[in-house]
């Protein structure tokens, strides 16, 4: 398994993993594709690359994309769900269902967190359903719940402290 930064060219591939990304509690229906028009979703792959600290790192296999993590510092007023402050990226991370549970998200996040600490970010941050059992994954890489939500915890983790 190959991690390295997105491709211009593979941009659009962040739009697929948003998708991935969206937790579906179990028995729930997915989401319809649509759901990716809402402004509120758009934010976070529209003009990749626009945005000062726009980052995304992928996982590649045999030569198909499996997994990515991206990060944007979104500006007020158009905040994600997982914002923090302006200075601070907020990233969403998805790996396709046959490539979980092997260690490819730990090593996405693991990877796009050195890359902000080179850019002298101070920190990170997401948003995770207080129901997806991916909030152990983020727990045991150092992020810690900073606010909570009815539905989601809002989670940081520092990088250079």
């Amino acid at each position: 398994m190959i991690f390295r930064e997105i491709l211009a060219s593979e941009a659009r591939f962040l739009k697929e993993m948003l998708y991935e990304s969206l937790f579906v509690p179990e028995g729930k229906k997915s989401y319809p594709r649509s759901v990716l028009e809402l402004p509120e979703l758009l934010k976070y792959y529209e003009d990749w690359g626009s945005i000062p600290h726009d980052l995304a790192v992928v996982a590649e296999e045999s030569g198909q994309l499996v997994g990515a993590v991206w990060g944007r510092a979104h500006q007020p007023p158009r905040e994600g769900y997982g914002f923090v402050g302006i200075d601070i990226p907020e990233i969403g991370v998805a790996v396709f269902p046959a490539f979980r549970n092997q260690g490819v998200g730990t090593e996405l996040i693991n990877t796009i967190s050195a890359q902000y600490q080179v850019c002298k970010l101070s920190a990170i941050s997401l948003s995770v359903d207080r129901n997806n059992p991916a909030k152990a994954l983020y727990d045991r890489l150092g992020f810690l719940v900073v606010k909570e939500n009815e539905h989601d915890f809002i989670m940081q983790k520092m990088l250079n402290p």
